[in-house]
């Protein structure tokens, strides 16, 4: 009920830029935001950010409220208490990330990262005893040690990683993200909320498919006795585990800039 309509603001948006003769790439410099959220905010696909409606209404010349109903109000036409008060909701819900979406995510996130986590547990137990009993090998503290990384890395990205950054990632050009003792710093990448969500994602799926992954793996590779082959395997492994995190992260924070 209390929704902001998003195609309603985009083509709202779209129409007042045309008037005022901006492309998308003009006013996203005068934002400072990328052209392509300017274009996801037209199409109905993302809402901007709360602290960009002002600048917003005061570049298009109309008002916050009006930005908000997606259109123009007559001189002459009053809002009554009831309106007011749906906009009001309105603002709320567009700025808050209510406790019950919060749960209902947290929920989901566990479900998933805790299913992947369980049965990485269980190939690792599997992985052991078939090798003890079969007293080929055992498992390398490389195995672990990736293991116990990628879990860690995936408490935060699915539990605790902000799900938006503050206004000024949008303002400014920066490459360091950093939260309590997390720092990622990725020249060449500047993070913003265009692509702030893309890299969580992206985090999520290589912290759940790694924990699964890598055990399969590592568990072909002790089959063998060859001292060089496993040698070559683990180089290889190491490499392939580092790059398929940094890797995807730079495509998607410039893709999505």
């Amino acid at each position: 009920m209390f929704e902001i309509d998003k195609t309603v603001f985009g083509e709202f948006l779209a129409r007042q830029r045309r008037e005022k003769g901006y492309t998308q790439k003009e006013l996203a410099a005068k934002l400072f935001v990328s052209d392509k959220a300017v274009s996801k905010w037209e199409r109905g696909l993302s809402m901007p950010d709360i602290s960009l409606l002002i600048p917003l209404s005061e570049i298009l010349g109309v008002t916050v409220t009006e930005l908000l109903e997606g259109r123009k109000f007559e001189q002459t036409e009053e809002m009554d208490v009831n309106q007011v008060e749906m906009l009001v909701q309105k603002t709320l819900k567009f700025s808050e990330d209510t406790p019950e979406r919060r749960k209902e995510r947290h929920a989901k996130h566990f479900i998933l990262f805790g299913g992947c986590t369980l049965l990485s547990i269980l190939e690792l137990l599997a992985g052991i005893w078939y090798l003890a009993v079969t007293d080929i090998s055992h498992l390398s503290t490389n195995l672990l040690v990736m293991e116990l990384l990628s879990f860690i890395f995936g408490v935060y990205f699915w539990f605790f990683v902000k799900e938006r950054l503050p206004s000024y990632y949008d303002e400014n050009k920066i490459n360091v993200y950093s939260d309590g003792i997390f720092r990622m710093d990725m020249v060449g990448v500047n993070f913003n909320n265009s692509n702030w969500p893309y890299i969580v994602k992206c985090g999520r799926t290589w912290t759940a498919a790694t924990l699964v992954l890598v055990p399969i793996a590592v568990f072909f590779s002790s089959l063998t006795t060859n001292f060089l082959w496993n040698n070559v395997f683990w180089m290889g492994t190491l490499i392939v585990y580092l790059l398929t995190l940094f890797l995807p992260i730079y495509i998607i924070g410039r893709k999505y800039a």
